[in-house]
């Protein structure tokens, strides 16, 4: 029996790095796009290159050929798009290219796929920002998109691009509606690794404080891989669908902050500074995620609670500042 091929867009980043170990587990052939401008931080991915069934192959997104050249050459039984600039405070600093990457790249993405490969199946991650004004205490599928952001702005036109392509070209499109998750590879900008990193600091004596912006905002926080082995399971699914996945339950920044600071024995009020300038320009409300069905088609279940994903994080990053000079 033939193993099945995956090609991941975006596969040095969180998502697409623990995605492919998980594939690589499950006996895929892995492929997985590098842009140029990433080739120097493998650091994700270092285990599975030398691996006999992990493929990486050079291009970016907003390159048409480099894609359509590994889509032919691949030929992939499932495509998985976690390549996208999903910072949100950066789209707001370079809000041409954030759209671009994250919104515009879907239509090219799939309109490849419909000339190279209509019979490959394909994964479009979408993001509980899109629900960026919801009153609603819990948020389904159903619910409105209210874009407050650039990259919120660029999931609504992804998410529509699928439906589109979907309907009309009868592409095997899947997606998910991923509300915030975190793991011990999160990038330093985004602020659960920004707390992680700095309170492990500040345990070892090599920083004094720590500056956030709006610690009363409430976050659906998960763990990065309870949601792409959701996405691998949406991907079996006879069917197309979207799902919204997320943990279902909402804690505070400050809360987090808090539990990272017991984790190691402080009291965070010593240490925790306000600095007005990280405020965001729109301020999005609690979102907390509905995932009703999910649960029915195909079983999900969040794995790791918030305190599990804060010991995981902690404790790398106390290793990793226990081990520099």
């Amino acid at each position: 029996m033939n193993k099945k091929k995956a090609f991941i867009l975006g596969v040095t980043g969180q998502d697409g790095s623990l995605l492919a170990k998980y594939l690589q587990k499950k006996n895929y052939n892995v492929h997985g796009l590098v842009r140029k401008s990433a080739t120097g931080n493998l650091s994700n991915i270092e285990e599975l290159i030398n691996k006999n069934n992990f493929f990486i192959h050079h291009g970016d997104l907003l390159d048409l050929i480099s894609i359509e050249k590994a889509l032919l050459k691949i030929k992939p039984d499932e495509i998985y798009n976690f390549a996208d600039q999903d910072h949100v405070r950066w789209s707001f600093d370079a809000p041409s290219y954030s759209f671009d990457v994250t919104g515009g790249s879907v239509v090219k993405i799939l309109e490849i796929i419909k000339n190279c490969c209509p019979k490959s199946k394909f994964f479009q991650p979408f993001s509980s920002n899109m629900f960026g004004n919801s009153l609603k205490p819990k948020q389904n599928e159903t619910e409105k998109f209210s874009p407050l952001s650039i990259y919120a702005l660029g999931k609504v036109n992804a998410y529509y691009a699928c439906l589109m392509y979907k309907k009309v070209f009868k592409l095997k499109i899947y997606g998910a509606i991923f509300y915030n998750h975190e793991s011990e590879i999160r990038p330093e900008e985004y602020v659960t690794r920004k707390i992680t990193k700095a309170v492990s600091r500040i345990f070892y004596g090599k920083q004094k404080k720590l500056y956030l912006g709006d610690i009363k905002t409430k976050i659906d926080w998960g763990y990065a891989g309870d949601y792409v082995k959701a996405a691998h399971r949406i991907m079996q699914l006879p069917k197309g669908d979207i799902f919204v996945i997320g943990s279902g339950k909402s804690h505070s920044v400050e809360y987090f902050v808090k539990k990272c600071f017991n984790f190691v024995g402080l009291n965070y009020k010593k240490y925790l500074r306000i600095n007005k300038n990280l405020l965001r320009p729109s301020k999005t409300l609690s979102l907390v995620a509905d995932t009703t069905k999910a649960k029915r088609a195909f079983k999900f279940k969040i794995e790791k609670n918030l305190d599990d994903i804060i010991s995981v994080m902690m404790k790398n990053d106390l290793k990793i500042e226990k081990n520099k000079k």
